[in-house]
């Protein structure tokens, strides 16, 4: 069956000519000029895709993983021993502010075994006060 009296195939095939006519073959450096930009664009999303997923791993293993080192656990269970002088208490602490006593019967010289006052009175000296600034002088009140 003849169809050249079909309106739209007339139109299609006037259409093809005049666009056939009309168009040229683009030059070879336009060519290359959008491959380079497709290439161009191409390698930067591939660069910021391996960024997002760097940043993306980094901010998981950092939410994962703890914040600092755990306690360090023994290579081999210690078995139960007799305490060794590391293991045993510590000795308590000795009273520095007080000065040490002198052992009995030994006399330190300067010094009277015997409280002061309960003794001789013209040997024995008188009480020290805290503060060395302060004298028997200074004990009267300013004028």
């Amino acid at each position: 069956m003849p169809d050249s009296h079909d309106p739209l195939r007339s139109l299609f095939r006037e259409a093809a000519s005049a666009g056939s006519s009309a168009s040229a073959l683009a030059p070879v450096s336009v060519i290359e000029q959008r491959g380079e930009r497709v290439r161009r664009r191409r390698i930067a999303g591939i660069a910021v895709a391996c960024c997002l997923v760097l940043a993306g791993s980094g901010a998981a293993l950092a939410t994962f993983l703890p914040a600092g080192p755990g306690p360090t656990l023994p290579a081999t269970t210690p078995s139960p021993g007799p305490l060794t002088r590391s293991d045993s208490p510590p000795p308590a602490p000795r009273n520095t502010t007080e000065p040490p006593s002198a052992p009995t019967g030994t006399t330190i010289p300067g010094r009277s075994t015997e409280p002061p006052g309960t003794g001789n009175p013209e040997t024995s000296t008188p009480p020290r006060s805290a503060n060395p600034d302060t004298s028997a002088t200074s004990a009267r009140p300013p004028r």
